[in-house]
């Protein structure tokens, strides 16, 4: 290559799934027929009424214009009354909601609006690798906070209290958990606040999981005081299987939303209509809608049981999201050794842990993602 990349592409490594996904589609071509267990891409359908809506917004003349920046004053109302409604959250549609293009991009833009070099962030380990690469993008340091079994994959604060804070400016985090699937509660998001107000910490909460398999969603802008030091991402792609919609949000303070807004409004020209006005369609829906598709969960994730059992990995019950969780035996030398095994032998795959960080070296993660004809068949060729 004649132009070599700016340093900032340089260090930036291509994202494990993109690469396990090309080798699996290059196994299926050449008739190895994968069963894949190991992306949070929801198989399920989107609400009808979401999609009628798309259809009929589609064929207004208006449509295909430019949207607004902060997207349209129907989405920010409509997720206004959603965390209100789910969370006892009261926001101002106009000047503390902003819409994004799938919550992934405001993790890009959180970072390239508050972190720079000199600065660090606190990274959960395990956690979403994206927290650590934008941090890094961003030309700030990651700062990896442990995560243990022991200690319900929380942070330890006297640890952190231990450390040197005085270049950290945010902390990412992640409740319920991924890929560890822990729940939080008000007390320990309580904790959270109070050590972000005493070092001056923005505290940025993912908060995707929140309707599956969760009877108790909580918003960690639901402590008095957040909003001071806390935003919190969401998004439609899990809870209304809208994850190709690309429809996310960032709800907070106003200054730190017109701070994301300054850097996002140089980055796209806003999000096409049809699928705004869909997305007001999902978010003024009833729980009727998340507690069909966790029964469907529900059952499936009795199956991944069965498998995690067929490969001797120990789980929690009690965790939620998407995933379930396990620590492999102590036969094995590691996550991606039994990975690979069964990848190769069985024509199943599931992710390491060792993806999400030194944490997960000893974890394996499979997705619900995925119908019970599929599941089954998955624990019926780890059992041969």
């Amino acid at each position: 290559m004649i132009i070599q990349p700016s340093d900032r592409v340089a260090q930036a490594t291509t994202y494990y799934f993109a690469t396990k996904l090309a080798e699996i589609a290059k196994l299926n071509a050449d008739g190895q027929d994968i069963i894949n267990l190991g992306i949070g891409s929801p198989d399920l359908q989107p609400p009808k009424a979401v999609v009628d809506q798309l259809r009929e917004s589609v064929l207004d003349v208006t449509a295909n214009k430019y949207q607004s920046y902060r997207g349209i004053p129907q989405l920010r109302t409509a997720f206004s009354k959603w965390y209100d409604r789910h969370f006892g959250v009261t926001l101002d549609a106009d000047e503390e909601v902003l819409p994004l293009i799938g919550s992934k991009e405001g993790v890009m833009h959180i970072a390239m609006s508050f972190l720079q070099k000199g600065d660090e962030a606190l990274v959960p380990n395990p956690g979403y690798p994206a927290y650590a690469m934008t941090t890094k993008l961003a030309g700030a340091k990651p700062v990896y906070y442990g995560l243990d079994e022991e200690n319900g994959w929380k942070p330890n604060f006297e640890h952190l209290e231990q450390m040197d804070l005085s270049r950290v400016k945010i902390m990412w985090l992640n409740y319920p958990n991924m890929p560890t699937g822990a729940k939080a509660d008000l007390s320990f998001f309580q904790e959270l606040v109070a050590f972000a107000k005493k070092y001056e910490i923005l505290l940025v909460h993912d908060n995707p999981y929140a309707f599956i398999l969760n009877d108790a969603p909580l918003s960690l802008l639901a402590v008095e005081g957040a909003k001071d030091v806390a935003i919190e991402l969401n998004s439609l792609s899990k809870c209304y299987n809208m994850a190709g919609w690309r429809v996310g949000v960032l709800s907070g303070a106003k200054d730190y939303i017109d701070t994301v807004l300054r850097f996002k409004s140089n980055m796209d020209s806003g999000m096409y209509r049809p699928i705004q006005e869909a997305a007001v369609t999902a978010l003024e829906m009833d729980d009727s809608w998340f507690e069909s598709i966790n029964v469907l969960y529900t059952k499936r994730r009795a199956i991944v049981y069965q498998i995690m059992d067929a490969i001797h990995c120990k789980y929690d019950t009690s965790a939620v999201g998407l995933f379930v969780w396990g620590k492999i035996p102590k036969s094995w030398q590691d996550s991606g050794e039994l990975v690979d095994k069964l990848l190769s032998e069985r024509k199943v795959f599931i992710t390491p842990g060792f993806i999400f960080g030194s944490g997960g070296d000893r974890y394996v993660r499979i997705s619900l993602c995925a119908d019970e004809e599929v599941l089954l068949e998955a624990l019926s060729r780890i059992l041969r």
